[in-house]
């Protein structure tokens, strides 16, 4: 896995080299995944520590299912700390990646994915304040993890490189009409953002890429006022059916992973054909 090197201290540095390789400690790549307390945050976690990293969970509010994340991993010999932060307040991101420093070391890999959507509405009923939430946490959110990222894993940075997910949306491709144009739109930014981000760092040592989720069954369509929408959208894609959390944790990792080594700017879709 990318980025171990950048984890071991100044004396690791030093004797580690001397040491024969069945005797040294195992550094674990370190890994934030913001929102990671529910949905397809808190499924990457959990499949993110079964492959072996220390896992930072972001959340904003719900410190309970946070907290039942990270013991969760513990239960299961991981590594984990839930950190409080709005992603779309500068100052709460600084501070918790100076936590992440400090109690995991280095970071190597970032998971983008804290958003959110609102009740469905046309553009000519949505009011300013809708419109700044919205891409203040899902576009500046993003933009605000990366670049903090980017300080700790750009080989530009002293860094060892790394890798970074965004999470999109199938919605950024089909606009979201008469429903949430400003969410579709806010995921074609992350679009966007990925593919320059990814041409800006690849020489450094970073990859970015991105899934664009489709209709995957999650509490993110409760939080719209839409709690049945996975069930009520299934006849209209491909594959018959809502998708699951888990299966774009598996994308999400793949992604992270030296599986996906040659990959980079990529928008993968886990839509199930839609």
């Amino acid at each position: 896995m990318i980025g171990f090197a950048a984890n071991m201290t100044a004396f690791e540095t030093l004797f580690l080299p001397h040491i024969h390789p069945s005797c040294r400690p195992m550094v674990k790549p370190v890994l934030l995944i913001t929102g990671g307390s529910r949905g397809i945050g808190a499924a990457s976690a959990l499949l993110a520590a079964q492959n072996g990293y220390a896992v930072a969970l972001n959340y904003q509010v719900n410190s309970l299912a946070a907290d039942a994340v990270v013991q969760q991993i513990s239960a299961s010999g991981g590594q984990a700390i839930a950190l409080q932060a709005n992603v779309a307040i500068e100052a709460e991101v600084m501070a918790m990646f100076e936590q992440i420093d400090a109690k995991l070391g280095r970071l190597t890999a970032l998971v983008n994915n804290a958003g959110i959507v609102d009740v469905a509405a046309r553009v000519d009923n949505m009011s300013i304040a809708r419109l700044k939430r919205m891409f203040e946490i899902n576009v500046l959110g993003s933009f605000l993890c990366a670049r903090e990222a980017i300080r700790r894993m750009s080989t530009r940075h002293g860094g060892a490189g790394g890798a970074i997910v965004n999470v999109s949306s199938a919605a950024a491709r089909l606009g979201g009409a008469g429903q949430y144009v400003d969410y579709a739109a806010s995921k074609g930014a992350i679009d966007t953002f990925t593919v320059g981000l990814a041409r800006e760092v690849a020489a450094e040592g970073i990859r970015v890429n991105a899934v664009r989720p489709g209709i995957i069954d999650t509490e993110i369509h409760a939080s719209g006022g839409q709690p049945e929408r996975a069930r009520q959208m299934a006849p209209q894609v491909p594959l018959q059916r809502a998708g699951t959390a888990l299966e774009v944790a598996q994308t999400i990792i793949w992604l992270l992973s030296e599986q996906s080594s040659y990959s980079t700017g990529v928008l993968l879709d886990v839509s199930g054909g839609r």
